[in-house]
């Protein structure tokens, strides 16, 4: 059986397919022409709408799995939140993450409040009106300044996110401490046991 997930990001394929010690089929793999326009107002809404557009374009019955993630922190009122991924890029300029991180630390400054978590809304869908979805997070506080990014690992905002019961970023841990305690890895695994309950897998 083929599971989907809706993405281009071959990062996140790679571990959600570790999370759920599955392989996934990704729209990119089949040449599919997948980018859809994320209008919803909620990470929930953004994953369910991705699942619902993939879906609609394959040839296949099988189900689709989709996520929204982003970055919240609360010193600037839950942004970049679901706009984690465009943060920056008013005016249609392509920032990396690199320039993201900066650009954050820029905006907080020396602002004594650094909590924040990474949210994850993910979405199993086997029918447009049929679908499982979990939202879960992850807690962490913003490193204190540039000078304080961290690590090679992950990808996207984990070397800017301490967790401080490690007291190391996301980026400085291995592949299998992330998954273990991350808002995808947690949302993944709430997902693999509703994928055993209707394949035996």
């Amino acid at each position: 059986m083929k599971i989907w997930f809706a993405t281009n990001n071959a990062h996140k394929k790679a571990e959600l397919e570790a999370i759920l010690d599955t392989s996934l089929k990704i729209p990119s793999d089949e040449g599919l022409d997948f980018d859809p326009e994320e209008t919803g107002t909620t990470f929930c809404e953004n994953a369910l709408l991705k699942a619902r557009e993939l879906k609609k374009i394959l040839k296949d019955d099988g189900p689709v799995i989709a996520d929204d993630s982003g970055l919240c922190v609360d010193a600037l009122g839950g942004r970049p939140g679901i706009f984690s991924a465009r943060y920056g890029e008013d005016g249609g300029r392509k920032l990396s993450y690199n320039d993201k991180n900066l650009l954050l630390l820029d905006e907080l400054k020396d602002c004594a409040q650094r909590s924040a978590r990474f949210v994850c809304a993910m979405v199993l869908l086997f029918e447009n009106d049929r679908f499982f979805i979990v939202q879960e997070t992850l807690e962490g506080e913003i490193v204190k300044g540039r000078e304080s990014l961290r690590g090679e690992g992950g990808f996207g905002y984990d070397p800017v996110f301490l967790i401080p019961s490690l007291g190391r970023t996301l980026a400085e841990l291995s592949a299998e401490e992330k998954n273990s305690l991350s808002h995808r890895g947690k949302a993944g695994k709430h997902i693999a046991k509703i994928l055993k309950n209707n394949f035996g897998r």
